[in-house]
């Protein structure tokens, strides 16, 4: 079954499970073994829940041998009670059994995505022992589509930063280099989807946590445009965040996108929903080429070549590429995320009594991350107008230059994946950081803040514009370096543009497909 299982994406392990040429138990199965046998490797998992999803995989087969078909009913998103009393991940209404995704393996991305109760630790030492009661929309969502949510992946502790080191649980690491990272938030599920344990992950994007770690692993990732996701109360100002997923095919993140913003009740792939989209022919597009750095002070030649080889290949698909400057201000647009940024931090560090009910210890939490709950406090809250006046400027800035362009080609990552371990703290910036926040000294803490979101943004400062205007943007797969580790491209398009962007990945991906390109580590456990 291995082989055959990693020889499918989401929609063709759908279909054999629909036509009964296998079943969801064996699919299960085949990820549940998939896990033990790479997770060791790339610490992706932060919580199984093999047990459950046995048990519903062997539900659903029993369910379609008996060819009964049911509705959805006001308990069928939520779940039904386990022995205890504790929600199991998915429902168990028949119409789960015949829903578009039903019995593939599924994984939820710890963070902002609650599932009533199984815990949702953030890569945090104060919210490991928080147990949700309510799941978050989109996956009750994930559940209607059938989807056997079986893990919880990794990510930055409250997903803070752009790798996946949590000091909870350790590094998460890249299947394509296990010295490198898969990239962050989102790194778990990456690497998870990557490594062949499913064929597409839950994940969400705040600043770039869906395009960067589907840059650093080979995989396709959409952010979709903002609000086009239901979600939960956000606790933080400028709604910059959404959830979709990282997937090995473009048709999966299309056909969950469908999923999860409402066209669920459409024939898959039917005219005007996101599936159909990606199975019609691209129009030569208008695309404006911008090779400037954005927050990042330049782009390696390996992101450089990723690029022109990019331009290249839209250029001979019939597109016209247009070199184009932006004209915006990035340390500007910096200032104002950062801003914003350590307004949320503020929120989930020190108000998180708010949402466990516990009060949050200094000892509970990452150095860095309890450090910029600080900034927020003593800078962000008065910041915070001039950064949402910002935010503004710079979406109506992209919106007028989208307006003339269909498509923006630019980096997702100034320079290939790094390595693990690269972009922590120094021993000087982490006594830094401890006296900021017993003195906070306003000229100390901005000198530091400086200095440490610049090394960030170095390497990770080409997707964060987009966070902010709430345009759709993607990575797509095209590039991998001498030293064998991809490097996406990023597309952005005007808002309610993913139709446009799914067509010229489709198009993209026929053109030069990756579905097939396989990571040593995978390679090496077949």
């Amino acid at each position: 079954m291995d082989s055959d299982y990693l020889a499918h994406d989401a929609i063709g392990l759908a279909e054999l499970v629909r036509t009964r040429q296998v079943s969801a138990r064996e699919l299960i199965d085949a990820a549940i073994s998939r896990t033990e046998a790479v997770n060791p490797a790339i610490n992706a998992v932060v919580l199984k829940d093999y047990d459950a999803a046995r048990q519903r995989a062997s539900r659903g087969d029993a369910i379609r041998a008996s060819g009964t078909s049911g509705t959805n009913d006001a308990n069928s998103a939520n779940g039904t009670s386990g022995p205890n009393g504790t929600p199991h991940l998915n429902g168990t209404d028949n119409s789960a059994a015949h829903a578009a995704l039903a019995g593939v393996p599924f994984m939820i991305k710890d963070l902002g995505a609650p599932i009533a109760g199984l815990r949702m630790a953030m890569g945090s030492r104060h919210y490991r022992h928080f147990i949700p009661t309510q799941d978050a929309p989109v996956v009750a969502l994930a559940k209607a589509a059938g989807l056997n949510i079986f893990a919880k992946t990794s990510t930055s502790e409250l997903g803070q930063m752009p790798y996946t080191e949590p000091e909870l649980f350790g590094p998460c690491r890249n299947p394509w280099n296990l010295d490198h990272t898969p990239g962050g938030s989102s790194g778990g599920a990456a690497a998870a989807v990557a490594a062949g344990i499913v064929p597409l992950a839950h994940a969400s994007d705040g600043g770039g946590s869906i395009r960067i770690p589907a840059s650093c692993c080979g995989l396709f990732g959409l952010k979709p445009s903002r609000g086009r996701v239901p979600r939960a109360a956000q606790p933080g100002p400028g709604d910059l965040g959404i959830d979709l997923a990282v997937s090995r095919s473009v048709r999966d993140s299309a056909l969950l996108l469908d999923l999860l913003s409402g066209n669920a009740e459409r024939a898959a792939g039917a005219p005007g929903t996101f599936l159909g989209a990606s199975r019609e022919p691209c129009k030569p597009l208008t695309i404006a080429y911008v090779t400037e750095p954005m927050l990042a002070p330049s782009l390696s030649a390996d992101t450089r070549a990723a690029l022109d080889d990019a331009a290249q290949l839209a250029a001979s698909l019939g597109h016209r590429v247009e070199p184009v400057s932006l004209g915006i201000d990035f340390s500007t647009v910096g200032h104002a995320f950062l801003t914003l940024w350590s307004v949320t931090a503020e929120e989930l560090v020190l108000n998180a009594e708010r949402i466990t009910g516990r009060k949050p210890l200094r000892d509970e939490f990452e150095i860095s991350t309890w450090t910029m709950a600080h900034v927020g406090r003593k800078l962000g809250e008065q910041g915070l107008p001039a950064a949402l006046d910002e935010q503004r400027r710079i979406t109506e800035r992209l919106t007028d230059l989208l307006n003339r362009y269909d498509v923006l080609l630019c980096a997702t990552l100034a320079a290939a994946p790094i390595k693990i371990g690269e972009m922590q703290p120094t021993p000087l910036e982490r006594a830094q950081m401890r006296a900021v926040t017993t003195m906070p000294l306003e000229a100390l803490m901005k000198k530091l803040l400086h200095e440490t979101s610049s090394r960030a943004f170095a390497w990770a400062g080409c997707t964060e514009l987009f966070n902010l205007s709430g345009q759709p943007a993607m990575s797509v797969p095209l590039y991998w370096n001498a030293r064998g580790l991809p490097i996406g491209v990023q597309f952005a398009a005007r808002v309610g543009g993913e139709a446009t962007l799914l067509r010229l990945a489709a198009q993209l991906e026929t053109a030069r497909p990756w579905f097939d390109r396989r990571p040593p580590l995978l390679n090496a456990q077949r």
